[in-house]
């Protein structure tokens, strides 16, 4: 994979993320559009025939040397005039000079107040404080080699959200039709039967994609409501889609334990069949993203009605030390060596939120490593209200509640089941109850001072 980074006036072009921007700000471009502008960048200076554009970019297509003049175009109204030369009757030739840099991040200068993004929810698109993980490059190869089923799963507050966003971005700017759905957004109305909840995706895809036709006006009441949404996706969405359609369904956990999750989770197990079993049909544009923490396992029991034992399963996990180590550099290094970021590793372990909480704390209060330290698992203090949040979720379950005490206390015994639950709700981490131990050193000396 070619990992060349090109800068060209205001311009960044790289290569291994597909991605070019300008001072910052993304500029999507079409696969084909991006594939000519590379050939055009690689080859500075050089008058390239419209033969040999034909060739390098269109390859595998049949098109006519107008269409090099019409992506030509395109490109200039991206980038300005002033990059692009042609050269009368023979082709065309990129005139500004061209930079090679480092593939490596660059330095970061040390934020401003202003520049500083309060932590919680999703990290926004373009943020320099989004730490990328293997998981992320991973994601954007499944949805664009055209998987049928994506599965992002990680504990509460690790950052699928903001994966599946970047990923579903990336989707966008090579052309794919993208409709993204947070389930935590949707109404306990929407959510209360297999009929309001079908119905209710079915109106948001057309919504987002700016369908002709709407759902009401194909519902037919005689059939049931999956019949409904598949007849409705097939014949009213993807088949007047020329472009793949990736559907990203983020915080289905809320379907988990629902007298309706089987049948709609078996729904689309079924897709994925179907685009097996009739690789030319319609079923072959869909892509299907599903984001979620809880455990499937432990609410879906027939595996032939589940999506989550096929297609491509990722687990998106905890921060390791050096992705702390660039996260601390790009909030201008409050933590001032290694000493000080193995400590912070230490209290914290890589639990995203809470990483992200004291650097900004740190960069914004000047507050020191030894403050947070002092003071982490104060109920007031900054990071009180995680903890809060989870102590109340493990007092209103006795059961987890007396697992995490006995695991805190050294007593051997904790079921299958209590550790899947507590590892799913960022508790607990490790890959068994055998190795379960408490996320961080933070939650554990917190949890030690209120179960009882």
């Amino acid at each position: 994979m070619n990992t060349q980074i090109y800068e060209f006036g205001p311009y960044r072009l790289n290569l291994k993320e597909h991605h070019l921007s300008c001072q910052g700000r993304d500029i999507p471009l079409r696969p084909r559009l991006f594939a000519l502008l590379t050939v055009l960048v690689e080859r500075s200076g050089q008058m390239l025939e419209k033969e040999e554009l034909l060739q390098m970019v269109w390859q595998d297509v049949e098109v006519e040397e107008k269409n090099i003049a019409v992506s030509i175009n395109e490109l200039r109204r991206k980038l300005g005039e002033e990059y692009i030369e042609t050269v009368s009757r023979h082709g065309y030739r990129f005139i500004a000079p061209v930079k090679i840099v480092s593939p490596e991040i660059e330095p970061f200068t040390t934020q401003t107040e202003g520049e500083l993004e309060p932590p919680g929810g999703a990290v926004p698109l373009h943020s320099r404080f989004y730490i990328e993980r293997k998981v992320d490059g991973e994601f954007r190869e499944a949805i664009m080699r055209g998987d049928s089923i994506v599965l992002v799963k990680g504990a509460r507050q690790v950052g699928k959200t903001s994966l599946l966003a970047r990923g579903l971005q990336r989707a966008r700017e090579a052309g794919c039709a993208v409709v993204q759905v947070d389930l935590q957004r949707l109404t306990a109305d929407a959510l209360a039967s297999v009929d309001k909840l079908l119905f209710t995706l079915a109106d948001l895809i057309a919504f987002k994609l700016k369908l002709k036709t709407a759902p009401h006006q194909v519902w037919v009441d005689f059939l049931s409501p999956s019949v409904n949404f598949e007849r409705y996706l097939e014949g009213e969405v993807l088949e007047k889609l020329t472009a793949p359609l990736v559907l990203g369904l983020d915080e289905i956990d809320r379907l988990f334990g629902r007298d309706y999750a089987s049948g709609v989770f078996g729904l689309f197990r079924s897709w994925h069949n179907m685009r097996a079993l009739d690789p030319s049909g319609q079923w072959r544009k869909l892509r299907l993203a599903l984001a979620y923490a809880t455990e499937a396992h432990l609410f879906i029991t027939d595996l032939n009605q589940s999506p989550f034992n096929v297609g491509t399963r990722l687990t998106l996990g905890d921060f390791t030390l050096e992705q702390i180590a660039e996260l601390n550099r790009r909030y201008g290094s409050p933590l001032k060596d290694e000493t000080e970021l193995a400590r912070y590793f230490e209290l914290l372990g890589g639990h995203p939120y809470l990483v992200q909480r004291g650097l900004y704390e740190m960069a914004k209060r000047s507050v020191d490593l030894t403050e947070i330290v002092a003071k982490a698992d104060q109920d007031e203090w900054i990071f009180g209200d995680n903890l809060r949040r989870m102590l109340v979720s493990l007092e209103q379950d006795e059961g987890l509640r007396e697992a995490m005490h006995g695991l805190l206390q050294g007593k051997p015994g904790l079921s299958a089941n209590g550790f899947y639950r507590l590892r799913t709700s960022g508790v607990l981490v490790g890959d068994s109850a055998q190795d379960a131990r408490p996320r961080c050193l933070l939650y554990a000396d917190f949890l030690r001072r209120h179960l009882h």
